[in-house]
């Protein structure tokens, strides 16, 4: 069995104050860390216990810069057996479907019997890769997935749904599944680990190599653009009423007045 895992590397921004850069369509980045994608570390742990269970050997790909090799050699120092970046020179402005077209590229130039991607991006929180993905690979999907089982030539997965819902369903492959926290406990990479995948292959591929023309990537491929980044304006602030019942019904009653609804 052959699995691919999408990875992304995104800004880690949890603590950090966030600010928006000159140009209106980005964040300040220059004094920010970053990770892997939260997501997408319980796909790769989704994709190891398969390994594990089943021998199947795990390939990372992602799409980014230089810097992106930081967070595929971790996957590979957890377990992965190989890597593929994609450059993203000449892929600015790509929406998730051009993203999509550029993963779909390479792998229909592959042979994998599944694919793995976390359930949402947490840079731009949409979780439409995955499902554009397996759209134009004309396979099968499954998007929040918190538990997958191989059998026999099919894959049985639970899925979250809306209202605290789950369903069962059974998908045959090769099929994408995007797979949702919680799900699993992802690992830490082992001091060994990281010392051997040093040695694991990673390979970096540009994307004029998949056959795509610049109207298929960047915003040129893409069906929607970013017009303007900002932090939402202030206009109003909540009044903590404090006191005895009594008091607070005043209180509330005077407010109502002075607003012309009583």
């Amino acid at each position: 069995m052959k699995i691919a895992v999408c990875v992304k590397r995104v800004p880690d921004t949890a603590e950090a104050e966030v600010k928006v850069d000159d140009t209106g369509k980005d964040i300040v980045k220059d004094k920010l860390g970053f990770t892997t994608n939260e997501a997408d570390n319980y796909a790769l742990e989704e994709a190891l216990l398969l390994k594990e269970k089943l021998d199947a050997e795990v390939t990372l790909i992602s799409v980014g810069p230089k810097e992106s090799e930081e967070i595929l050699r971790m996957g590979l120092a957890k377990g992965a057996a190989r890597a593929v970046r994609i450059d993203d020179a000449h892929l600015a402005g790509s929406d998730a479907i051009a993203l999509a077209r550029v993963l779909a590229a390479w792998l229909k130039k592959e042979e994998f019997d599944l694919v793995f991607t976390g359930c949402i991006a947490q840079d731009v929180e949409d979780s439409q890769v995955g499902p554009a993905l397996a759209q134009l690979l004309g396979w099968p999907h499954a998007c929040y997935v918190t538990k997958l089982e191989v059998q026999d030539d099919k894959l049985v997965v639970r899925r979250e749904l809306e209202g605290g819902f789950l369903e069962a369903k059974e998908m045959a492959w090769p099929c994408v599944v995007s797979i949702q926290t919680g799900g699993n406990t992802p690992r830490y990479a082992s001091i060994l680990g990281i010392k051997r995948a040093r040695a694991k292959p990673l390979d970096e591929l540009n994307p004029d190599a998949l056959g795509l023309s610049q109207d298929e990537v960047g915003e040129s491929g893409s069906k929607t653009r970013l017009l303007k980044l900002y932090v939402p304006e202030v206009v109003s602030a909540a009044e903590m009423i404090e006191g005895d019942v009594g008091e607070k019904a005043t209180r509330m009653a005077e407010i109502m007045k002075e607003k012309g609804l009583a």
